[in-house]
């Protein structure tokens, strides 16, 4: 491995080489759960003054921390604890709709920015989000595979470890909540088979879980919002899925919160991590709930410094079991991980 990407992985890892990651990029949602409150426009400041106050209070508990270089990074670059990874976002918020039914969606990177800019501010890692579904218009799947060929080879040209995380998202007519939760198994396999392949040079996949446990049956009585549902697979069923995931990602893989409630994002990294999953990188699941004491950041800082601190010891505890990831593909063990290129001209050839 090249000597960039293995130091980038290991500064994001923790010291038992499982990833522990919090993300706190959000833009687009973050201004939305925020005008809730306020009742008034967003403003830069109140962005910058939550991502802040989340990263001062939270960062230290994460291995590695995820942000974005528009509202988050240079307003918290003082609060980043020096021994904590540091992952920088590229994609722009949200996505273009387009395609037949406009519901299909075209994601683009930040004007302005870009990997070499992630690199030389001292970023560990680049993390891009790409709204994918392989069976969307032709030309809507390949400027998304694009984007990500693009991105994967200037990660390499600038040896910094590339993060991909991946979203499906439903957009044909008869996709509502219960046929989506259906077909989404199949949704999260079909773009880890894809986006493992070697050409986009990925090397962390943060994908959704390939499940909604709400339809599960051993939670579809309404465990975590309350609401009755026909459950659609049972645990064991779920349990395959992640296995699968596994058995079909060739770089190692976490687990993405999906905007979801604490305590379905602590099952979903649960059963990931019994299954192969090499952690997680959550984010509104971890500090959503900080979001309604703002502006008082005082009281923002205290919420986080409570229920925040007992949503990241409740993930430790769920993710015991997830694969270190020197342990999974492609390294298959610590031992076996050898510098790129190393012998006595290295130097000069690097």
């Amino acid at each position: 491995m090249s000597a960039g990407k293995l130091r980038g992985l290991k500064r994001i890892a923790d010291e038992e080489g499982r990833f522990r990651m919090m993300a706190i990029d959000q833009r687009g949602s973050l201004q939305r759960m925020l005008r809730g409150v306020l009742s008034r426009e967003v403003a830069y400041g109140d962005l910058a003054a939550i991502k802040r106050a989340i990263v001062k209070v939270l960062s230290p508990w994460s291995s590695g921390t995820l942000i974005d270089p528009v509202y988050g990074y240079p307003e918290a670059l003082k609060y980043f604890p020096k021994d904590v990874g540091l992952l920088i976002t590229l994609e722009e918020t949200g996505a273009e709709k387009v395609g037949p039914s406009g519901q299909e969606r075209k994601s683009r990177l930040i004007a302005g920015w870009d990997v070499p800019k992630t690199r030389r501010l001292g970023a560990d890692a680049a993390k891009l989000l790409i709204y994918y579904r392989g069976d969307a218009s032709p030309d809507v799947v390949e400027h998304q595979r694009r984007i990500i060929r693009e991105v994967g080879e200037a990660c390499v040209r600038n040896d910094i470890p590339y993060v991909l995380e991946l979203v499906g998202y439903p957009f044909k007519e008869d996709e509502d909540e219960e046929t989506y939760a259906k077909r989404k198994p199949e949704i999260v396999f079909d773009y880890v088979s894809e986006f493992s392949k070697p050409e986009y040079n990925v090397d962390i996949l943060k994908v959704e879980f390939p499940a909604n446990l709400k339809y599960c049956q051993e939670f579809a009585a309404g465990e975590f919002d309350g609401q009755r549902r026909e459950p659609l697979y049972d645990l064991t069923a779920v349990e395959g899925f992640c296995k699968r995931v596994t058995e079909l990602a060739r770089v190692p893989w976490v687990i993405l919160s999906a905007g979801v409630d604490i305590d379905e994002f602590v099952e979903n990294v649960r059963i990931a991590a019994e299954n192969g999953a090499s952690g997680f990188l959550g984010g509104r699941a971890i500090w959503q709930d900080c979001v309604n004491y703002y502006p008082d950041i005082e009281a923002v800082e205290q919420c986080l410094s409570t229920s925040g601190v007992d949503n990241f010891q409740r993930l430790y505890a769920a993710s015991q079991d997830a694969t270190p990831y020197f342990e999974a593909r492609p390294f298959r063990g610590y031992p076996r991980i050898e510098l790129e290129g190393r012998g006595e001209s290295w130097y000069r050839d690097y």
